[in-house]
């Protein structure tokens, strides 16, 4: 199981309001690249960092090699909009709702 953070590069680019016109230019291909990931059964949950600082996203039944592989196809991240950090966690206590992460 994976946690990522995709933390806007602000860093990279010192104009803010460049990088927070290139992510809504971007958008609609990001959902879309989101979407492919719920739709494969890989993300169990995405949504936005706050304040206003990028997104997270939780992944599982998916190795690290194909997580970063699916990463590189996000276009936030090809176009450099945001940074990923992957975090991963080897499970081994859940609420009884999230047993399913267990396996």
């Amino acid at each position: 199981m994976f946690i990522i953070k995709l933390s806007f590069s602000f860093e990279q680019n010192l104009d803010h309001s460049e990088t927070e016109n290139k992510a809504k230019a971007f958008m609609p291909e990001h959902l879309a690249w989101l979407q492919r990931g719920f739709d494969k059964g890989v993300f169990l949950l995405s949504g936005s960092l706050q304040p206003e600082l990028g997104g997270g996203i939780i992944a599982h039944n998916i190795s690290r090699e194909a997580l970063d592989t699916l990463l590189r196809e996000d276009p936030f991240v090809t176009e450099q909009i945001v940074t990923p950090e992957i975090i991963e966690i080897l499970p081994s206590k859940t609420d009884d709702r999230l047993n399913f992460l267990l396996d």
